[in-house]
């Protein structure tokens, strides 16, 4: 999985956006518990200048992980300019069943992230998994 997210990151940084798509959906399908490749959809979104879709994809992956700084940042950087704008920000699905994960409350309804450790970098992050 790694050197497909890594290929992903490369793909996203050189500008091959379907192709970094590709690969990040081709994670996440393998492993829905990987919050960093819907973390990279949500950047795939933002390329599209689909900046509903990017927030949607990024509070699905603080559900995978409440802890991941990427989606934290893009919640909050997300919400904040969608309400500048005066745009309605869109409420994730509700889930149905016993499986459902509970709702993360948007960034600007917890307050700031508390600084636990350092951040690290996404390849950082990959090589500790």
């Amino acid at each position: 999985m790694i050197e497909l997210l890594l290929e992903a990151e490369r793909a996203l940084s050189f500008g091959r956006v379907d192709r970094a798509e590709q690969l990040y959906r081709q994670v996440a399908a393998a492993d829905p518990g990987n919050s960093i490749a819907v973390v990279g959809l949500a950047r795939v979104a933002l390329e599209h200048a689909d900046d509903a879709g990017a927030y949607l994809l990024a509070r699905k992956a603080l559900t995978i992980d409440a802890e991941n700084e990427a989606a934290q940042r893009l919640v909050t950087r997300l919400d904040e300019v969608m309400r500048t704008r005066g745009e309605t920000v869109p409420e994730p699905p509700v889930e149905q069943g016993p499986a459902a994960a509970p709702s993360t409350p948007p960034a600007a309804a917890r307050g700031p992230a508390p600084r636990v450790r350092r951040r690290r970098s996404i390849v950082d992050r990959l090589r500790h998994r």
